[in-house]
Protein backbone atom coordinates (compact mmCIF):
# COMPACT_ATOMS: atom_id res chain seq x y z
CA UNK A 1 0.00 0.00 0.00
CA UNK A 2 2.79 2.85 0.52
CA UNK A 3 4.43 1.84 -2.29
CA UNK A 4 0.96 2.44 -4.14
CA UNK A 5 1.33 6.18 -2.44
CA UNK A 6 4.81 6.27 -3.44
CA UNK A 7 4.33 5.94 -7.02
CA UNK A 8 1.34 7.94 -7.01
CA UNK A 9 3.02 10.72 -5.08
CA UNK A 10 6.12 10.18 -7.82
CA UNK A 11 3.49 10.01 -10.67
CA UNK A 12 2.00 13.59 -9.30
CA UNK A 13 5.04 15.50 -8.30
CA UNK A 14 6.64 14.39 -12.17
CA UNK A 15 3.53 15.81 -13.39
CA UNK A 16 3.96 19.06 -11.47
CA UNK A 17 7.67 19.35 -12.74
CA UNK A 18 6.72 18.74 -16.24
CA UNK A 19 4.46 20.90 -16.23
CA UNK A 20 6.14 23.74 -15.07
CA UNK A 21 8.93 23.15 -17.40
CA UNK A 22 6.37 23.58 -19.98
CA UNK A 23 5.79 26.95 -18.81
CA UNK A 24 8.91 28.13 -18.44
CA UNK A 25 9.45 27.20 -22.21
CA UNK A 26 6.44 28.72 -23.33
CA UNK A 27 7.49 31.79 -21.60
CA UNK A 28 10.94 32.00 -23.47
CA UNK A 29 12.34 35.16 -24.46
CA UNK A 30 11.64 36.18 -27.66
CA UNK A 31 14.33 38.54 -30.17
CA UNK A 32 13.64 40.48 -33.24
CA UNK A 33 14.33 43.43 -34.94
CA UNK A 34 12.26 46.68 -35.79
CA UNK A 35 13.16 48.52 -38.64
CA UNK A 36 12.80 52.53 -38.30
CA UNK A 37 11.96 54.93 -41.12
CA UNK A 38 10.85 58.04 -41.88
CA UNK A 39 7.98 56.65 -44.08
CA UNK A 40 6.71 55.38 -40.98
CA UNK A 41 6.19 58.33 -39.36
CA UNK A 42 2.64 60.16 -39.01
CA UNK A 43 2.76 62.15 -40.97
CA UNK A 44 5.86 60.72 -43.33
CA UNK A 45 9.05 62.42 -43.21
CA UNK A 46 11.56 62.60 -45.83
CA UNK A 47 14.88 61.90 -44.69
CA UNK A 48 18.21 60.28 -45.51
CA UNK A 49 18.12 58.47 -42.25
CA UNK A 50 17.11 55.03 -41.21
CA UNK A 51 17.34 52.66 -38.20
CA UNK A 52 17.25 49.44 -36.52
CA UNK A 53 15.93 48.19 -32.87
CA UNK A 54 17.05 44.59 -31.56
CA UNK A 55 14.53 44.23 -29.06
CA UNK A 56 14.24 41.24 -26.33
CA UNK A 57 11.27 40.56 -24.46
CA UNK A 58 10.64 38.09 -21.63
CA UNK A 59 6.99 37.64 -21.27
CA UNK A 60 7.48 35.82 -18.11
CA UNK A 61 9.05 39.25 -16.31
CA UNK A 62 7.58 41.73 -18.52
CA UNK A 63 11.15 43.00 -19.43
CA UNK A 64 12.20 44.76 -22.42
CA UNK A 65 15.86 45.27 -23.73
CA UNK A 66 16.71 47.27 -26.76
CA UNK A 67 20.19 48.28 -28.55
CA UNK A 68 18.60 50.72 -31.28
CA UNK A 69 21.44 52.00 -33.96
CA UNK A 70 20.38 54.99 -36.73
CA UNK A 71 22.45 56.92 -38.99
CA UNK A 72 21.85 59.97 -41.72
CA UNK A 73 19.43 61.63 -39.47
CA UNK A 74 18.71 65.02 -40.63
CA UNK A 75 19.87 66.36 -37.42
CA UNK A 76 21.33 65.56 -33.58
CA UNK A 77 19.01 62.81 -32.39
CA UNK A 78 17.07 64.33 -28.87
CA UNK A 79 15.18 61.53 -27.42
CA UNK A 80 13.54 57.87 -28.05
CA UNK A 81 10.62 56.42 -26.88
CA UNK A 82 7.81 53.85 -27.07
CA UNK A 83 5.01 55.19 -27.82
CA UNK A 84 0.97 53.81 -27.72
CA UNK A 85 -1.51 52.84 -27.69
CA UNK A 86 -1.42 52.66 -31.47
CA UNK A 87 -1.40 50.77 -34.46
CA UNK A 88 1.01 51.52 -37.65
CA UNK A 89 -0.67 55.04 -39.22
CA UNK A 90 -1.42 56.15 -35.96
CA UNK A 91 0.16 58.50 -33.33
CA UNK A 92 0.43 57.92 -29.43
CA UNK A 93 1.39 59.32 -25.79
CA UNK A 94 4.94 58.53 -24.99
CA UNK A 95 4.64 55.30 -23.07
CA UNK A 96 8.52 54.25 -21.83
CA UNK A 97 11.47 56.84 -22.27
CA UNK A 98 14.49 54.90 -24.47
CA UNK A 99 17.12 57.73 -24.23
CA UNK A 100 17.96 59.08 -21.03
CA UNK A 101 14.74 61.44 -19.48
CA UNK A 102 16.17 65.32 -19.80
CA UNK A 103 18.76 65.15 -22.05
CA UNK A 104 17.97 66.35 -25.39
CA UNK A 105 20.94 65.02 -27.45
CA UNK A 106 21.54 60.78 -27.67
CA UNK A 107 24.03 58.80 -29.77
CA UNK A 108 23.85 55.46 -32.02
CA UNK A 109 23.35 53.09 -30.46
CA UNK A 110 21.36 53.26 -27.10
CA UNK A 111 20.94 50.62 -25.42
CA UNK A 112 18.97 49.51 -22.77
CA UNK A 113 16.08 47.83 -20.51
CA UNK A 114 12.90 48.19 -18.55
CA UNK A 115 10.04 46.17 -16.58
CA UNK A 116 6.84 47.09 -18.59
CA UNK A 117 3.64 47.65 -16.49
CA UNK A 118 0.74 45.31 -16.83
CA UNK A 119 -1.07 48.12 -19.15
CA UNK A 120 2.14 48.44 -21.34
CA UNK A 121 2.55 44.67 -21.52
CA UNK A 122 -0.97 44.19 -23.41
CA UNK A 123 0.15 47.21 -25.37
CA UNK A 124 3.16 45.59 -26.54
CA UNK A 125 2.00 42.18 -26.74
CA UNK A 126 -0.52 43.28 -28.84
CA UNK A 127 1.49 45.16 -31.41
CA UNK A 128 0.18 48.29 -30.37
CA UNK A 129 3.48 50.24 -29.58
CA UNK A 130 5.76 52.00 -31.76
CA UNK A 131 9.15 52.89 -30.85
CA UNK A 132 10.17 56.56 -32.16
CA UNK A 133 13.26 58.46 -32.65
CA UNK A 134 13.18 62.49 -32.33
CA UNK A 135 15.65 64.56 -33.98
CA UNK A 136 16.12 68.59 -33.73
CA UNK A 137 15.09 69.25 -36.73
CA UNK A 138 11.74 66.51 -36.33
CA UNK A 139 10.86 67.46 -32.81
CA UNK A 140 7.48 64.93 -33.35
CA UNK A 141 9.83 62.36 -34.51
CA UNK A 142 12.05 61.51 -37.99
CA UNK A 143 12.30 57.51 -38.11
CA UNK A 144 9.85 55.67 -36.38
CA UNK A 145 9.09 51.57 -36.10
CA UNK A 146 5.67 49.70 -35.52
CA UNK A 147 7.18 46.93 -32.66
CA UNK A 148 5.42 43.51 -33.63
CA UNK A 149 6.78 40.54 -31.21
CA UNK A 150 6.37 37.42 -32.98
CA UNK A 151 3.75 34.87 -32.25
CA UNK A 152 4.89 32.22 -30.28
CA UNK A 153 3.84 28.92 -31.07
Amino acid sequence: MSRSISRRAFMAFGGLALAGTLTLAQAAPVSFEVPLTGAQQVPPVQTPGSGSADLTYDPSTHVVTWNIRFSGLSSQATMAHFHGPAPAGKNAGVKVWLSQKGSMEMTSPLSGQATLSPDDVKMFEAGDMYINVHTKNNPNGEIRGQVVPPKSN
